[in-house]
């Protein structure tokens, strides 16, 4: 038989417990050479660069 709890955990106990699980939105920077929101330490996916190197080749926007 697997452990039985004694005693109900209560709900301040329960959200104690729970408090560091919470989603957090994730950090966004302004690129430096286009200037659209990317993520922090990541190639910006509008213009293609990475610290200043361009890092990968984007086709042509298509309008």
């Amino acid at each position: 038989m697997g452990a039985v709890p004694k005693r109900k955990v209560s709900r301040h106990r329960r959200g104690n417990r729970r408090q560091h699980l919470a989603l957090t939105p994730p950090t966004m920077v302004i690129c430096p050479r286009c200037g659209s929101m990317m993520r922090a330490h990541r190639v910006c996916k509008a213009c293609g660069t990475y610290k200043g190197r361009q890092v990968i080749v984007l086709p042509p926007a298509a309008e």
